[in-house]
């Protein structure tokens, strides 16, 4: 092993002049995440990468130095996953966003871990393609959708990242680069460690490229805005509507506090009569999509009908900018919550049937510990996201163990889509079976076996340095 400025010589001879900064010289933007727990550390140095033989080289320099690596994408993600280690390396991966290709018979993309979901998007919009999974924030990477397997509100329909990614390039801590998968839809081929390292945090290896799977985008849409008196009353609808087969590609709760934050905070006036307002207290915001304008009206009949007859209130079809709007203001949720004071966020992720149970408990807990959860989630596959807000951190910490610890006794997991990272660590530890968490650790240690990627956080319990 060779001392800091050997280490820092070798990383400004391989990636030249303006691809790497040393602390403390590093842009402020690549030393936190977008978690409600902001914690800004100095790595040793911040690199940029432009191909995948750099990134094989910094993971070597690291290795021989024992320096820990922590990927970056867009700093987007929610759960302190992408904080780097004091003293370590950052694997920012922003240069490193091109489309490798674009087979648009296979409907198939390689594209590079730092292309994000806008930019992919605006790439295949001309081919009559898209890349359906959308977690809400389009200025994120794929790689980052990769390392947390995000999801999003068009879930329901369309799954998670990990139904859509058929392969990876992704290079090892001790910088060997291996390919999985590849451009077919089918693999029956020994273990499959595409899936494995999806959803994997950066913490056994760095992903450099994606091989996606695409589909067609769907040229007419509509979305409905449905009150309902209370969320059990819209739960109910929803179980009928998934098996209706209809199809909606997006189906969501938004509960009345959270509808209202989102609205003004958008300026959005969703004209509902006032009368029906006066009886709402959760609502059903649900897209549907389809190839033809008689198909789609026929499926806005279908649903109107279908939620008739389950309590609803009115059935408000919007189209064009009023439904755009409505889904962005949805997708901004998190900013509205983080300009409200919000101090933590649940994904939990549970059977939908159990969404209502889960939401009354969680009432019940927060409660306890003198606290507010208010928010939405998608509740066709039974993922629920709250704000919550209790600036007391021995109390939060408390509520929170209790929170996750309902959703896991109701047949769920932590985490739908954020990850674990540091945020979630310890109750992650404590609520998840000890065989399974070591048998996780068997699997880190022979990819990492010098523990050197995105460590101290999900199933690492070492104290950081």
């Amino acid at each position: 092993m060779t001392g800091p400025s050997s280490l820092r010589t070798s990383l400004e001879n391989l990636l030249g002049p303006g691809a790497v900064t040393f602390s403390p010289y590093h842009a402020p933007d690549d030393l936190h995440d977008e978690s409600l727990h902001p914690v800004a550390i100095e790595p040793f140095a911040v690199t940029y990468p432009t191909t995948t033989d750099q990134v094989a080289e910094i993971a070597r320099l690291a290795t021989r130095h024992r320096l820990p690596m922590t990927a970056r994408g867009s700093g987007t993600g929610l759960s302190g996953g992408a904080v780097p280690i004091p003293g370590g390396l950052v694997v920012s991966f922003a240069r490193m966003n091109r489309i490798r290709s674009l087979d648009a018979d296979d409907h198939i993309a390689v594209v590079e871990a730092g292309v994000t979901l806008r930019d992919l998007d605006a790439a295949l919009e001309p081919h009559g393609l898209r890349y359906p999974v959308y977690p809400g924030e389009t200025s994120g990477s794929l790689g980052g959708n990769v390392n947390t397997n995000a999801g999003g509100m068009r879930a329901v329909r369309h799954g998670v990242t990990r139904h859509h990614v058929t392969g990876l390039e992704a290079v090892l801590a001790d910088g060997t680069v291996v390919t999985t998968g590849g451009p077919v839809v089918k693999n029956s081929s020994g273990y499959d460690l595409t899936q494995l390292i999806i959803g994997s945090e950066g913490t056994l290896a760095l992903v450099t490229a994606i091989t996606l799977r695409l589909s067609p985008r769907l040229a007419h849409t509509a979305t409905v805005l449905a009150p309902f008196e209370d969320l059990r009353s819209a739960a109910a609808a929803v179980p009928p509507l998934v098996a209706s087969g209809l199809e909606p590609s997006i189906v969501e709760y938004v509960d009345l506090v959270t509808m209202a934050a989102i609205t003004s905070a958008s300026g959005l006036t969703l004209g509902i009569a006032p009368a029906i307002a006066a009886r709402t207290s959760a609502y059903l915001v649900i897209v549907l999509e389809t190839r033809t304008r008689e198909q789609l009206d026929a499926d806005l009949e279908h649903l109107s009908a279908l939620l008739g007859g389950r309590g609803v209130l009115d059935v408000y079809v919007l189209e064009g900018a009023m439904a755009q709007r409505l889904i962005e203001a949805r997708e901004r949720l998190f900013w509205v919550s983080k300009a409200a004071g919000a101090n933590d966020l649940i994904d939990v992720v549970v059977p939908r049937s159990r969404v209502p149970a889960f939401l009354a408990a969680a009432t019940d807990i927060a409660a306890r510990f003198d606290a507010l959860v208010a928010g939405c989630g998608h509740i066709g596959d039974g993922n629920v996201h709250l704000s919550v807000f209790q600036p007391d951190d021995e109390r939060r910490r408390a509520l929170m163990l209790a929170l996750l610890g309902e959703g896991v006794r109701l047949g769920g997991q932590i985490s739908g889509e954020h990850g674990i990272g540091r945020d979630k660590q310890a109750p992650y530890l404590a609520l998840t079976d000890p065989t399974l968490v070591e048998l996780q650790r068997r699997i880190k240690l022979a990819f990492d076996p010098w523990r050197l990627l995105n460590p101290y956080r999900h199933l690492d319990e070492r104290a950081a340095p």
